[in-house]
């Protein structure tokens, strides 16, 4: 089983983007350790994507609510570890989530969490960053090179036509909702990157298409050696099962007493 960290801001994180996650991952066996940066309290997710953003449409599928519903009964998420708590050694994998809303900027822009980032990073254990979470990457410096952890990676992040369509079909209700800086996720990821015409992956179009936990036709992710990026919600549940299969797989003592019973058996 391997120990995963999600760090998470108190409020306006997206559903899905953390849900498809924790549930493929526990599903699988292992753990997933949330924390907030003081800990002890459970975060609440973005409310406008439980009940949808305009007219009741833009919000989380059916499917990933009904696992952020399961996954707040957890007591991991319940009691989440602090921030500054954190010791990377202690974790085989660390998921960093993505959300728009305002309330997101306490995570993106946490110097706290970028040097436990920074000190998780060094370990090439396996990270992903989904949507906007690959700021929180783009900001964390490698004190080896003095340059973003990013910098020499392939990736890919919330794409810059999907964050500007996302706001001109919603800020006559929202205004600036899906605007959580001025500048743009993909502008600030290229910025980071050595060569962002090699580095930066867009993978297809997508708008409305999305993966499912059945079909990944309509989902991309870009994975670099212990790294897997997606762009946003619709890659969920592939960006999910890319990051589930880097893990060490989960010990099972039934699967080794079968495996040597075989062996005992061809001896």
């Amino acid at each position: 089983m391997a120990k995963v960290l999600a760090p998470l801001p108190d409020r306006d994180f997206d559903v899905t983007e953390i849900a498809v996650p924790w549930k493929k991952l526990t599903a699988a066996g292992h753990q997933v350790v949330f924390a907030t940066e003081k800990g002890g309290s459970a975060p609440a997710c973005d409310p406008l994507l439980l009940t949808g953003v305009i007219f009741g449409q833009l919000g989380a599928d059916a499917e990933p609510k009904a696992f952020y519903h399961e996954m707040e009964q957890s007591p991991e998420f319940r009691s989440p570890v602090a921030w500054n708590s954190v010791q990377a050694t202690d974790f085989g994998g660390l998921l960093l989530t993505g959300g728009h809303a305002q309330g997101m900027r306490q995570y993106l822009e946490s110097k706290t969490l970028q040097e436990t980032v920074a000190a998780f990073w060094t370990l090439k254990r396996p990270v992903g960053a989904i949507c906007h979470g690959t700021i929180v990457l783009a900001r964390t410096i490698d004190p080896a090179t003095g340059k973003s952890v990013l910098a020499d990676m392939g990736t890919t992040c919330l794409r810059q036509y999907m964050e500007m369509a996302a706001y001109y079909m919603t800020a006559w209700k929202r205004g600036k909702y899906y605007r959580t800086y001025d500048q743009t996720v993909e502008q600030e990821v290229r910025s980071v990157l050595y060569n962002p015409a090699a580095q930066f992956i867009g993978g297809p179009f997508a708008l409305t298409s999305k993966g499912t936990d059945k079909d990944d036709s309509n989902a991309f992710v870009c994975q670099d050696r212990h790294y897997v990026s997606a762009r946003w919600p619709g890659d969920a549940y592939l960006y999910a099962k890319t990051f589930r299969r880097m893990l060490p797989k989960p010990f099972k003592p039934e699967a080794a007493e079968k495996t040597l019973k075989g062996k005992r058996q061809q001896s």
